[in-house]
């Protein structure tokens, strides 16, 4: 029996893990069941065609290359956990995919937003995962822990920030967002 299709997917979901947090099986497959959506519909509001989604979810394909689809990516990521954290109906959820289905490559995350007057302020546990979820997106966690032991001797709170966010557990993110704001 041949074993190499199949080391070869463990091999591909692994270097998914440092890139995106986990495998992007695990993660299609939960955006899918919080979402309430199949994969044809979530490849459609990520900008995939079906079979790409499928061979993303199986280990056959490893990396998002188009970055739009992974800022896409990352907004659902956003909008399952306001789902499940009971900050967003269906009805809401079911709106603002088809705002990232039609969304461009700008950044879901853009530092130009603002929170208006009033607003309330994201949850730092969400707000923490999504840090992660985008530095995890550029790199893996591995990259990310040598990029900080590169900046330690000159510039110790820039590593400490990508160690902590890039390569940490989130328990241990919230700690240092809580000690660090303001």
């Amino acid at each position: 029996m041949d074993t190499a299709p199949q080391d070869a997917a463990a091999r591909v979901q692994e270097l998914q893990r440092g890139w995106y947090g986990e495998p992007l099986g695990d993660l299609f497959r939960r955006l899918i069941d919080d979402l309430g959506l199949n994969q044809a519909r979530l490849a459609g509001v990520l900008g995939l065609s079906a079979p790409m989604l499928s061979q993303l979810m199986s280990g056959q394909r490893a990396k998002i290359g188009n970055p739009a689809v992974v800022q896409r990516l990352q907004a659902l990521r956003e909008l399952a956990a306001q789902v499940a954290e009971g900050e967003r109906t269906t009805a809401q959820a079911a709106a603002r995919m088809a705002e990232i289905r039609e969304s461009e490559a700008s950044s879901v995350l853009s530092t130009t937003q603002s929170v208006p007057s009033g607003a309330p302020v994201p949850p730092t546990r969400r707000t923490v995962r999504e840090i992660q979820s985008l530095l995890r997106s550029v790199a893996s966690a591995a990259e990310i822990a040598e990029a900080a032991d590169t900046l330690a001797a000159d510039h110790p709170e820039l590593a400490e920030f990508l160690r902590v966010y890039g390569a940490g557990r989130t328990d241990d993110a919230v700690a240092h967002f809580e000690a660090h704001r303001d």
